[in-house]
């Protein structure tokens, strides 16, 4: 596998460079309360200003339907950014006028210039050959650091790249180099499955059915699968592609709870412990219990590799948080030894961050959807051209 880097390319001084991020982090009364994503860029962004090059940037946040909206600007992003770099941005909040061309023309080494949401312009969603070639003509190089937007076709993403030699991010070289390494996993593999729906995860079980020693579903997802079963779910939440999916999932290879924490309303804030065969027709499965949590934690620590997508349970509320805090655990203590563990996806890295252990997950990854694509074979249009 080779990857078209930006740290092997010699002539970055003076260069402008459009730098695509990913900038798409919460943000709660102008300010951003998870930077993690962006953080993980800063390695990139200090790369290309130590090596005086001058840096236009941007990404998307939310989605603003292809017109402004003030809700998504990446205004507080730009601000986060001057603090952790300890710099003054540029904040251009037109996308292509005459102010954006300006502040280029007057750039100095080492210079950042941020360009407000991409998606502001219909053209990125849509990959404009027009728009890409007007965010091109601000440059002279083009890198990708954006590795959970690599999965779509948008102009920045994508087109961008016929008019400007183009490049990885570090942060994007990493992402690729890591998940990589799952790919061929060392033996035995188990993935650990949460979260909502089955769609987006469905061509990496596809993938990873037959190498996995086992498959471990918690989450709404395993709601499917107790139903398949046989099981009361009462009135928990059940999505009807993960259930088709379910009906067919013939392999043995699939575990799913054999206890749950369950509340008797829809806003309920106590659990209630109960095996499988003792759910009613009027409770909500909000958790995995302690015995799932005990069977699935011994399954994780005889793991040589571990994939872990989407949250065990409705761990925003304190209540139904075990299950995710337990198996967070018992990833980050495998992890970084004989074991390779990947985790994934925006409320899965919530999760692990509330156990405190993302720092003992040997790769935590950027992208939910871009490293199910990944992972599951799927065309990643941003990558074209840069990993081969």
């Amino acid at each position: 596998m080779y990857i078209k880097s930006i740290r092997h390319y010699k002539k970055i001084k003076g260069k402008r460079v459009f730098l695509r991020a990913s900038l798409n982090v919460p943000i709660k009364k102008g300010q951003v309360t998870d930077g993690f994503r962006i953080d993980k860029q800063l390695h990139t962004i200090r790369f290309l200003r130590m090596n005086g090059a001058k840096i236009i940037m941007s990404g998307h946040l939310g989605r603003p339907k292809g017109e402004y909206n003030e809700k998504y600007s990446l205004f507080p992003v730009a601000k986060y950014l001057e603090k952790k770099l300890s710099i003054k941005i540029k904040f251009i909040p037109n996308q292509l006028d005459f102010e954006a061309s300006n502040a280029v023309a007057e750039m100095k080494e080492g210079d950042i210039i941020m360009i407000d949401n991409l998606r502001f312009n219909p053209g990125e969603k849509k990959n404009s050959k027009r728009f890409a070639r007007q965010l091109a003509d601000l440059a002279d190089i083009y890198v990708n650091d954006a590795f959970a937007n690599c999965h779509r076709a948008h102009a920045s993403v994508s087109t961008i790249k016929n008019y400007l030699p183009a490049f990885a991010g570090l942060l994007l070289e990493e992402e690729i180099k890591n998940l990589h390494k799952v790919l061929k996993p060392k033996a035995p593999l188990v993935v650990i499955l949460g979260g909502a729906k089955i769609k987006t995860k469905l061509p990496m079980v596809n993938q990873f059915k037959n190498k996995a020693y086992k498959i471990l579903v918690a989450g709404a997802l395993a709601n499917s699968f107790l139903s398949s079963r046989g099981y009361e779910i009462g009135k928990s939440l059940i999505d009807g592609e993960t259930q088709v999916f379910a009906n067919k999932y013939k392999k043995n290879n699939l575990l799913i709870p054999v206890d749950v924490v369950v509340a008797t309303s829809a806003k309920g804030t106590k659990g209630i412990i109960k095996k499988i065969s003792e759910v009613r027709p009027s409770d909500y499965i909000f958790d995995i219990g302690p015995e799932t949590v005990k069977l699935y934690s011994s399954i994780i620590r005889e793991a040589n590799t571990i994939i872990w997508n989407g949250p065990i349970g409705f761990y925003e509320i304190r209540a139904f948080r075990h299950g995710s805090l337990e198996i967070a655990k018992a990833v980050a203590s495998r992890s970084k030894g004989k074991c390779f563990g990947v985790v994934g996806g925006g409320e899965t890295v919530d999760a692990l961050k509330l156990s405190k252990t993302e720092h003992n997950v040997d790769w935590v990854s950027t992208g939910g959807g871009a490293m199910l694509a990944y992972l599951g074979g799927k065309e990643m249009p941003g990558l074209e051209r840069l990993v081969r």
